[in-house]
């Protein structure tokens, strides 16, 4: 009987060893993994959620959401899509709902839903499980792979890399003759310390820009103020298109946030309106623009230069021109990165352009595979990084004993 032996028990390794099983009944499947727990991953992302997927059905469409591996995977989405995940999922009893962000999570609302499907899968599969297994060495003998691990030594036929951000892992591979990109954070938020943000954590608009001032990079979406600065759709979306830009930078520059995206010139003519339509009222209290909730138009009327007192009568031309820069021009600076909860992202990792992605296999070693974050492959936020991981590893499940 031949063996397929996964390094890493996370959302790719077990997709991985359920098809793999599935398919090739007289395929031996182990799966080995360092930490005492399995798809730790899994259960703390989309909150406690588990984002599943993304409600994008298209792959030309799809690959737009991955600043690195869009070339990659188009042709990967052709073999296995959205849908085929999600069909995958309900197939096994797992209902799924798409949210109005088309974000796609399982009904139950808890990641532990997905958790089960995949233990039990497994189990039934034959998939042989193996925590608290840490690998110590990968060798490559003829056409076999020797396994060295803190408790037993394994030789298998087919080994898939499934082992995400891990550095030890990375160095096994350059034994082996691979190329990693240097990893650097990928999904994270902004810190930032000003007055305008103080005292408001858990404020959010609908509709903001960001944009960093000297670069290209600028995004639109929700934007979430947080403890520590800025945060939501917006901001981690920026963090993924400028994750290697924003690491050369040491996580420190500026950033413009127009919080209504809207024009300047609109955002004052509405501005003059209510000046001459509430005269009497006082600014603080009359919000103009529905989607600046009042706890953070009363800080960017303070940052204009407005007092508490002042009616809409009383400001000048250059207190309105001030309001108007604060809602479509703020700048903040930013000091540093604070992870995204626990759902740590990398960019980098195996070079891509050593790997045959028909079969996500290694183009130096035949029958050594990889799949999810242990490539150099990242997407922006909203299951995007989960739907690599499921292409990944069915296409290499479906290429083991082929």
């Amino acid at each position: 009987m031949k063996r397929f032996v996964i390094i890493g028990g996370g959302a790719a390794g077990f997709f991985a060893a359920i098809n793999a099983a599935e398919m090739h009944p007289n395929l031996e499947v182990i799966i080995l993994e360092g930490s005492n727990k399995v798809l730790q991953k899994v259960k703390v992302s989309g909150g406690g959620r588990c984002n599943v997927t993304h409600a994008c059905f298209t792959p030309n469409e799809l690959v737009e959401f991955y600043p690195r591996g869009k070339k990659e995977l188009r042709g990967s989405f052709h073999q296995f899509m959205t849908g085929d995940t999600m069909e995958w999922f309900e197939n096994r009893g797992v209902s799924l709902k798409i949210e109005d962000d088309n974000r796609v999570f399982p009904q139950s609302n808890s990641s532990q839903t997905i958790i089960d499907c995949f233990l039990e899968s497994a189990k039934n599969a034959g998939v042989i499980l193996k925590t608290s297994t840490r690998v110590d060495a990968i060798k490559k003998i003829g056409e076999k792979f020797i396994i060295k691990t803190t408790s037993e030594e394994f030789t298998a036929n087919y080994v898939l890399v499934a082992s995400g951000s891990n550095t030890k892992v990375w160095n096994m591979m350059e034994e082996l003759g691979h190329t990693i990109i240097k990893p650097v954070p990928s999904l994270f938020t902004f810190n930032i310390e000003d007055e305008r943000l103080k005292e408001i954590p858990g404020i959010s608009v609908p509709k903001a820009t960001v944009t960093i001032l000297n670069s290209k990079l600028t995004e639109h979406g929700p934007l979430l103020i947080t403890h520590w600065g800025l945060s939501g759709p917006a901001i981690l979306k920026l963090s993924a298109w400028g994750a290697l830009e924003l690491s050369q930078k040491k996580y420190q520059f500026q950033i413009e946030v127009n919080w209504l995206s809207l024009k300047f010139e609109a955002v004052l003519e509405r501005l003059k309106s209510a000046k001459k339509n509430h005269a009497k009222k006082q600014v603080v209290l009359h919000t103009v623009f529905e989607e600046i909730p009042k706890r953070l138009w009363h800080k960017l009327i303070l940052a204009a230069v407005i007092s508490e007192n002042e009616q809409w009568a009383q400001l000048s031309n250059k207190q309105l021109d001030n309001l108007t820069n604060q809602l479509t021009k703020s700048a903040f600076n930013v000091t540093g990165k604070s992870t995204f909860k626990d759902e740590f992202v990398t960019a980098g990792g195996i070079n891509l352009k050593e790997i045959d992605f028909k079969r996500f296999e290694s183009k130096l070693h035949k029958n050594l595979f990889f799949a999810g974050e242990v490539l150099n492959i990242d997407a922006v936020t909203g299951g995007f990084n989960f739907q690599n991981a499921w292409t990944g590893a069915w296409i290499v499940a479906n290429s083991v004993n082929n």
